[in-house]
């Protein structure tokens, strides 16, 4: 009979249809219970010798039995429809926050462990909600009603039922600490299967490419055992379980038939009374056997319980509570004012008083060696985080006085690690402008240099790129996620590193479309080679996490500082984030 906080608190999203469903599944226990009541008769009129009394009793027991089939039917639709209900706004409430805060980012959490709590361990509060907690009701209610039914016939069976049904109900309970450690220990291993099948799958090329998929799958399979000898201690002391409830069962139900029988022997019970407490100490033990088989229908959910409580309560991300609508009939101003920001965990801080504007409707790009704190900068304007000191201002007003769903939805972003879903070419483009006509789209795929290789392809715009876009290449990636942000039509667009799988040559024609679908926007480009990048209005080099210096490329080139010294180098290092 565990409870947990956070299942009950689940639970409370569906109160009424689980009411409903409790409700219910009483009404089929009395079907039961008038059941036993009637052949109790029919068995009392039998030893009688008065049959003509028997067709109604068994007419009754039909129409009970009948009864009962309609009223679990709809019981069953009723809990599964409250169940639905809890698993469906539990997963959004989960998903919602995750898109609020993004994934938690310490390195104790993995992708597959996230996901098996999402999928697998909502789908066991389903199982907990719907069917456990409304046979918990009943056999909270019924049990002491029934056991009061049988003391007003045979006292005495009374006596003997009373202990064995707190034996049923209450000795199992002293095994729940050890079944919820146990519980926890197997959903700890299968979550580190999951996570880490999930990871050899989106690994595999790499594990091919080093000769480590012999080694992976060994591992793989020691997370496999892991599991299984889990699943085994959890099952020996669910067994124990078992067994304490089906011996209290058995026992009481044998200790009340021998004092009944004793009593029919005696002559000091009628035959209906031993009847009746033959048939009603099986009725008293029937919730708590359905209680025992719900609970291991539902135990998944418990074991995932305090998972999806820590990914509901997860720290991470910032507050959602600006107002204003992020919604500016020009392309806005963006200001940096004194911005200071230290990452979790760092020693030294990325941002050390940076200060810049951005003009509107210009392409500003940020440049600087890697670590100089340009990828930093973004996530800032985008508030991934909000900085420790000064601010970002945008359109005349503080980010953090927007909702955090307009900023986003007015700021097209490519990264330099590109996300592609599985789907056709066209649905991956429309992803932030689902209405864009076919014009439009070819439109940005020829401003970001991807329209003719869309044409080559197999079936065009309509062709599946495949999970994460592995059907194409790197740079066909990239650009079609350019792409995407130059159709979304967004006033202001982020580019980090957009351009970095791309060969040089490529590079500078989509440059100069870039420069043309840029304009009327206001645009941030990041960008390690620094020819993408000297037609940009203004250059803002970074250093250490400050400013060393803006300006335009035929300016800071001249000059004896960071920009000029890039330049000297060659291209500076690829591939790192800032």
């Amino acid at each position: 009979m565990m409870l947990h906080p956070e299942l009950l608190r689940a639970a409370r999203t569906a109160r009424a249809p689980l009411l409903g469903a409790s409700a219910l599944l009483a009404a089929v226990a009395l079907t039961h219970l008038a059941q036993a009541v009637l052949l109790a008769l029919a068995l009392a009129r039998i030893a009688c010798g008065d049959t003509a009394a028997l067709p109604p009793l068994l007419g009754g027991v039909l129409a009970a039995v009948l009864v009962r089939v309609l009223l679990a039917r709809a019981q069953r639709r009723t809990a599964v429809r409250a169940g639905s209900a809890v698993r469906t706004r539990l997963r959004d409430d989960l998903l919602a926050r995750l898109a609020r805060t993004g994934p938690p980012r310490d390195a104790h959490t993995r992708a597959g462990a996230v996901r098996a709590t999402l999928v697998d361990g909502v789908e066991g509060v389903d199982a907990y909600v719907s069917r456990y907690l409304p046979q918990l009701l009943v056999t909270c209610a019924l049990p002491p009603l029934l056991l009061a039914a049988v003391a007003l016939v045979e006292p005495l069976a009374a006596l003997a039922l009373g202990p064995a049904l707190l034996l049923a109900l209450f000795a199992p309970r002293w095994w729940d600490k050890l079944l919820e450690r146990r519980g926890q220990q197997h959903w700890g291993a299968y979550e580190a299967l999951s996570a880490d099948y999930l990871e050899a799958l989106q690994g595999m090329p790499a594990l091919r490419a080093a000769g480590a998929v012999g080694r992976v799958r060994e591992r793989l399979e020691e997370r496999s055992a892991a599991l299984h000898r889990a699943t085994v201690a959890k099952l020996r002391v669910s067994l124990v379980d078992t067994g304490i409830t089906d011996l209290a069962v058995q026992g009481g139900t044998v200790a009340a038939v021998l004092v009944a029988c004793g009593s029919a022997v005696s002559g000091s019970a009628a035959p209906t009374g031993t009847y009746l407490v033959l048939m009603l100490a099986s009725e008293c033990f029937r919730p708590v056997r359905d209680l025992s088989r719900e609970w291991h229908a539902g135990y998944l959910g418990v074991s995932a319980a305090d998972g999806i409580a820590e990914l509901r309560t997860a720290p991470g991300g910032v507050p959602d509570d600006g107002t204003r609508p992020a919604e500016w009939r020009t392309p806005p101003e963006i200001r940096f004012e004194d911005v200071r920001f230290t990452h979790p965990g760092a020693a030294r801080p990325a941002l050390r008083g940076v200060d810049f504007t951005a003009p509107a409707g210009c392409v500003t790009a940020v440049v600087g060696p890697s670590g100089a704190g340009k990828s930093t900068l973004l996530g800032l304007l985008l508030r991934n985080a909000d900085p420790d000191a000064g601010r970002v201002v945008v359109g005349g007003h503080d980010a953090a006085s927007y909702t955090l769903a307009s900023l986003r939805r007015s700021t097209a972003v490519v990264s330099q690690q590109t996300y592609l879903f599985h789907g056709s070419v066209a649905d991956n483009l429309r992803l932030g402008a689902p209405d864009a006509e076919d014009a439009a789209l070819h439109a940005a795929a020829r401003a970001a240099g991807v329209h003719d290789e869309i044409l080559r392809l197999p079936e065009g715009y309509a062709t599946l790129v495949g999970e994460r876009g592995a059907n194409l290449s790197g740079g066909q990636r990239q650009r079609l996620a350019l792409a995407r942000a130059l159709l979304s039509d967004a006033p202001v667009l982020v580019l980090d590193e957009a351009t970095s799988a791309v060969d040089e040559r490529r590079e500078a024609e989509i440059v100069r479309e870039l420069m043309r679908a840029a304009r009327g926007r206001t645009c941030l480009v990041v960008a390690h080679r620094l020819d993408s990048v000297r037609h940009a209005d203004r250059i803002v080099v970074l250093d250490d996490g400050r400013v060393d210096a803006v300006g335009d490329h035929t300016r800071l080139a001249a000059a004896d500082g960071v920009y000029a010294r890039l330049i000297g180098a060659g291209a500076p290092e690829r591939g790192r984030a800032a």
